[in-house]
């Protein structure tokens, strides 16, 4: 009984399991570990992060997002434009044919604005993606007081 339990422990604890429990998939299309940073409680956004693998042989297209956790979601990215770094909305965003893109701080990522109230670390709420050939799929965005040890934190602190 004693070599069970630190067998039972190391596969609960297995990296795997993690991963496979935040991935979903829809069509040929893979989207792995949507996450938020936790903001300030009165804070009126909040923006999503996640990575899209495309595994088809044909490009797909996001074209919105939803949640109920705020009034409103869109699709933004960050852009250097003179000199100044700027976020803007954009109506789409291509998922390349066996390629992939990342939604991360200081590049493409999901704004949600006038929450119904900021989510804290540890909890998790519902995002809607819908994609031009794959259809709808709906994920769970974890949400962590910091960036996950594997996403860029170069993003950190700048104003939406």
């Amino acid at each position: 009984m004693f070599l069970k339990k630190p067998l039972l422990i190391a596969a609960l604890l297995s990296p795997s399991l993690f991963v496979s429990a935040h991935e979903y998939s829809v069509g040929e299309l893979h989207i792995e570990h949507p996450w938020s940073r936790e903001m300030p409680p009165v804070a009126p956004t909040a923006a999503a992060y996640f990575v899209v693998h495309n595994k088809g042989g044909e490009a797909d297209r996001l074209l919105s997002v939803s949640t109920p956790h705020a009034a409103k979601a869109e699709l933004h990215e960050h852009l250097h434009a003179d000199g100044v770094m700027k976020m803007q909305q954009v109506q789409s965003v291509m998922i390349p044919a066996g390629g992939e893109v990342q939604f991360a701080p200081m590049g493409y990522h999901v704004m949600m604005f006038n929450l119904q109230q900021q989510a804290k670390e540890g909890e998790r709420f519902p995002l809607t993606l819908t994609f031009e050939k794959a259809g709808q799929v709906e994920v769970e965005i974890a949400v962590h007081k910091n960036a996950p040890a594997s996403e860029s934190v170069q993003g950190e602190g700048h104003a939406h």
